[in-house]
């Protein structure tokens, strides 16, 4: 009888390793962390800082720069970027109000992205099919910076379905941080000037900034109904072209 040939030292480690790095175990713990992050929002609604009011210990820049480090971990965590803006304006007025929720909205943009990119990244990307997922797939991968631009400015998309979508792209980090500080800055700041005017509802600012939240709600939706109906258009068949004649005219 031969005798088992003896396996190497470590290898039951490595092998262990690599089930616990593969890509579907990284996108279960993803799918895991997501769950816990949407649980805690759920049970604890930090939310509740737009009613309850800041710390009163802390003041000045320290308190911009927590907030908006909460503010990201916050949008990490599916906490809604309009009740915190609202927050930043009301707590902090419009100019810090604005410096703390878009620093938050960018480091909350980097975290889902990194997330995503690490842990879902290599199980997602071969799922990628069907006209829709591989056009936008496509379009995030060769124009990121122009794309997600796009998306910032347009308030209907969600900011963290936008965020896993282009992690799982191959977009850079740059372009997609760059365009999340710049695209987000309108909608954000409508949001910001709103808090900080609430006291004031007559006022001039909180009328321009009210009415632009309405009326980019309202193009946000006219252009997602045409570009839902164009989607639903019948996508013309190729035309085939002729097969060549076989020599001797025989098939």
């Amino acid at each position: 009888m031969l005798a088992p040939v003896p396996r190497p030292p470590g290898s039951l480690a490595v092998r262990c390793s690599r089930a616990l790095l593969s890509p579907r175990s990284r996108l279960s713990a993803l799918a895991l962390l997501l769950l816990t992050a949407a649980s805690l929002v759920v049970l604890y609604e930090p939310q509740r800082l737009l009613a309850s009011g800041w710390p009163p210990q802390t003041s000045g820049a320290g308190a911009v720069l927590l907030f908006g480090l909460a503010y990201g971990v916050c949008t990490a965590a599916f906490v809604p970027r309009p009740v915190l803006n609202l927050a930043a304006g009301a707590l902090f007025g419009s100019a810090f109000g604005l410096t703390a929720a878009v620093a938050g909205t960018v480091l909350g943009a980097g975290i889902s992205f990194t997330l995503g990119r690490f842990l879902g990244q290599d199980a997602l990307r071969p799922l990628l099919r069907g006209r829709w997922l591989t056009a936008a797939d496509g379009q995030l991968s060769r124009h990121g910076f122009r794309s997600m631009l796009a998306i910032r400015l347009f308030p209907g998309v969600p900011f963290a379905a936008a965020n896993y979508c282009a992690a799982v792209s191959r977009m850079g980090y740059v372009p997609f941080l760059l365009a999340t500080a710049l695209g987000s800055v309108p909608n954000t700041a409508a949001y910001v000037v709103a808090g900080a005017q609430a006291g004031t509802p007559g006022s001039p600012a909180f009328l321009f900034s009210a009415g632009f939240i309405v009326l980019s709600g309202l193009g946000g939706a006219v252009v997602a109904w045409r570009k839902r109906h164009g989607l639903r258009a019948p996508v013309p068949a190729p035309e085939r072209e002729p097969e060549p004649e076989p020599v001797g005219g025989v098939r």
